[in-house]
């Protein structure tokens, strides 16, 4: 495939006009993709990568009834949502269905960013409060009031970071967090934090405007709230007249599987006061949206402020939304979820039985996390060793991300058309990447049995051991995992040696 510009000149062009924030994934050796179709993406020599991380192609990369909606409306009329339109109510309608009766209302944006500045906004207009509960190292998105209630990225920002108004809970993580697997009642004892919260800020004359979290935490470690921790933080909230905003921009549209949405596997009596839905959406259209009660809605345009969005709701996104919900019942994209996520966990868990550095498996559907540990007594984080996976799986063509606070959970939300065979693929990569680890660097086997005694080397031909060589690459990382964001670096990365075959 030709291209405008070879990889060399697209990195030099990057530099001199795009921000030296914006971040590339594998900055010691980008990849340039130039097409993608399903599951698979291509860079410009033709190489295939397999794609375990891409929530936002969530029906699969340039889906032909995606792409053909939004060609047909194009071809007919994109304007703004001020003229009437039949794709708005339609989609609206169409989409309100997969919600429960009382989130009725929608308002259309452009990203999940925009959709959670607006939930915000909601929620504080509606009872004239203005704090806001957010999970520790919880993302919500870019712009400046999302930043004030993301510890994720705030608290990059030292002691300053964090805004008066804004209050930090427990993530309700039972593997690492506060109240563990072995605690009696893990969902209570987390929203009793929240209570406490709501108490201490009430005694400093503050009042709560919501309660916001990710109905499954990713960037906070693909965390899986234990069920009853939203209904009776949905409780306290209320009590003090704040609402419960369910963020699903990432996790929505089917992703857990036996649900169309992550918050309803708390079950059927929680029901959220606002939703805010993105990425998977559109497909990689920029659209999203927020659903609430019309008594929200109401107190929200009692304002006297009118509130409009040129691009959110036009007919040509609508369009591509409602070619989405079409693909996701027509290709059982759900029941995917359920059968390949079921398979990828399973074969993680057999890792786990097998590999020390592996100390949890997580997740529901194709949203699942894998906590690296050097210890699994300790659960000490393995970041070093997360952050080698993930470069030598991109060596192998697969695509994986690792995140999470401490940087060490490999993370899986691949689109949803990811295979049992795609599953096997990488786990079976994974495999080989933990055992060559194990024996660089001593770690136990799943039998108990020391690996480091009776190790033998495998010599390469210039001498050097494969043990020695991943070593070297491990220590190397060590120094430079504090600096490491989703396999992003910000230094010239060198490993001494050759790559190891594994």
């Amino acid at each position: 495939m030709s291209e405008l510009y070879s990889k060399a000149e697209t990195l030099e062009l990057r530099r001199k006009h795009i921000g030296p924030s914006c971040k590339v994934f594998f900055a010691k050796d980008p990849i340039k993709i130039v097409r993608a179709q399903g599951q698979y993406m291509y860079d410009e020599n033709g190489e295939k990568y397999l794609d375990c991380i891409n929530n936002v192609a969530h029906v699969g990369h340039s889906h032909p009834d995606v792409i053909k909606a939004a060609v047909k409306q194009m071809e007919l009329l994109n304007t703004n949502s001020r003229f009437l339109h039949d794709n708005l109510v339609q989609y609206a309608k169409r989409l309100t269905t997969t919600l429960p009766e009382k989130l009725s209302v929608c308002y259309f944006v452009n990203s999940g960013s925009e959709a959670n500045d607006l939930a915000l906004r909601l929620a504080r207009q509606y009872r004239g409060h203005q704090d806001v509960i957010t999970l520790d190292h919880a993302y919500h998105g870019h712009v400046s009031s999302l930043i004030d209630i993301s510890p994720y990225k705030f608290n990059q920002l030292g002691k300053e970071g964090k805004k008066e108004f804004v209050h930090v809970a427990h993530s309700p993580d039972i593997y690492r967090g506060k109240y563990r697997e072995d605690h009696p009642d893990p969902a209570n004892a987390y929203a009793d934090d929240v209570k406490k919260i709501i108490e201490e800020a009430e005694k400093s004359g503050r009042k709560i405007a919501a309660f916001i979290a990710e109905s499954m935490q990713s960037c906070g470690g693909q965390i899986i709230p234990p069920a009853g921790y939203f209904q009776k933080v949905a409780e306290y909230v209320h009590k003090a007249g704040g609402v419960f905003i369910a963020d699903e921009v990432q996790v929505g549209f089917g992703r857990v599987g036996k649900h169309f949405w992550g918050f309803q596997l708390q079950g059927k009596d929680f029901v959220p006061d606002i939703v805010t839905m993105g990425k998977p959406i559109g497909n990689g259209h920029p659209m999203s949206c927020v659903v609430t009660t019309r008594e929200i809605a109401e107190a929200f345009g009692a304002s006297g402020l009118e509130y409009f969005n040129t691009f959110g709701g036009n007919p040509v996104s609508c369009a591509i939304g409602l070619a989405v919900l079409d693909v996701i019942e027509k290709d059982d994209l759900q029941g995917n979820a359920i059968r390949v996520g079921n398979y990828l966990t399973e074969l993680l868990n057999k890792q786990k039985e097998k590999h020390p550095l592996i100390g949890d498996v997580r997740g529901i559907g194709l949203f699942v996390g894998v906590d690296l540990v050097k210890d699994q007594l300790t659960r000490t984080p393995a970041t070093a060793e997360a952050q080698h996976i993930i470069y030598k799986l991109k060596e192998q063509r697969i695509l994986l991300s690792a995140d999470g606070p401490h940087r060490n959970i490999l993370k899986f939300k691949p689109p949803m058309c990811f295979t049992m065979e795609d599953a096997k693929l990488v786990v079976d990569q994974i495999d080989e990447l933990l055992t060559a680890l194990e024996e660089a660097t001593g770690a136990r086997t799943g039998n108990g049995r020391s690996t480091t005694a009776q190790h033998k080397r495998k010599m390469t031909n210039e001498g050097n051991s494969q043990s020695d060589c991943i070593g070297e690459s491990i220590n190397h990382i060590n120094g430079t995992a504090c600096r490491q964001k989703n396999g992003l670096y910000t230094d010239n990365r060198t490993v001494p040696c050759k790559r190891i075959r594994t």
